[in-house]
């Protein structure tokens, strides 16, 4: 069976952007995309079938987790993803507690966002052949396809998550750009391993790179946190 998407996003590009991502994914369809809490509200009271809502937290007139609220309330079960730059741990705990199945920063390239959908898919297909009475071990089996691969488990062969940890803090915390030499320092690590990460960020839409000039000899190429807003 279809799964019928709503995009809630306030963003005009990254809305048209999900959808397109969305209707890229096989056995997903676009319901609807709406720019507020209010058009979500509006859209699912006017009985449209939706299975699954992409929520961004940051709506214009108020937090994705207040229109979930709303939407439970009104006893809309629809499952829920978050689409969201909001990393606040508290955000991500009240989300969870609230029903959000899953949760994908931005920005993310369309793998990642495949991803998700992947495998909220393979949980609603074990979900659908599942008896009308489950043992611990289906239960159990549910839960894991939406958990997906183990942290790390995606990135390029010979990288660590402890690694990718500390390049990714290193650069978030910089304000500013930092090369590969000033990571490596930071990180304790050698300039060649902390460039690879680097070129990871990068190439994942993570971090953004460009030539750093001035001094003497050739051009430096310094990578740069792309900020969330």
């Amino acid at each position: 069976m279809t799964v019928r998407v709503l995009v809630v996003e306030d963003e005009a590009l990254a809305a048209e952007a999900h959808a397109t991502y969305t209707a890229r994914v096989e056995g997903f369809e676009v319901a609807g995309v709406v720019r507020s809490a209010a058009e979500a509200m509006r859209f699912l009271a006017a009985d449209r079938r939706v299975d699954l809502i992409l929520l961004d937290m940051h709506l214009p007139d108020g937090h994705g987790l207040g229109l979930l609220q709303r939407l439970r309330a009104a006893g809309h079960l629809c499952d829920v993803i978050a689409v969201t730059s909001a990393r606040d741990a508290d955000v991500v705990r009240h989300a969870v507690a609230q029903g959000v199945v899953l949760y994908l920063l931005k920005p993310f390239t369309f793998a990642g966002f495949r991803s998700k959908l992947e495998q909220y898919a393979g949980y609603r297909e074990q979900l659908a052949a599942a008896p009308a009475e489950v043992v611990q071990d289906e239960v159990d089996r549910l839960f894991g396809s939406l958990r997906g691969a183990a942290p790390g488990s995606e990135l390029p062969k010979g990288m660590s998550v402890e690694t990718l940890r500390g390049v990714t803090d290193a650069l978030r915390e910089a304000g500013a750009g930092r090369s590969a030499s000033e990571v490596a320092e930071l990180v304790g690590t050698s300039r060649v391993t902390a460039r690879r990460y680097l070129e990871h960020l990068a190439d994942t839409g993570l971090a953004a790179r460009r030539q750093r000039y001035g001094g003497s000899g050739r051009p430096e190429v310094e990578y740069l946190w792309r900020a969330s807003r």
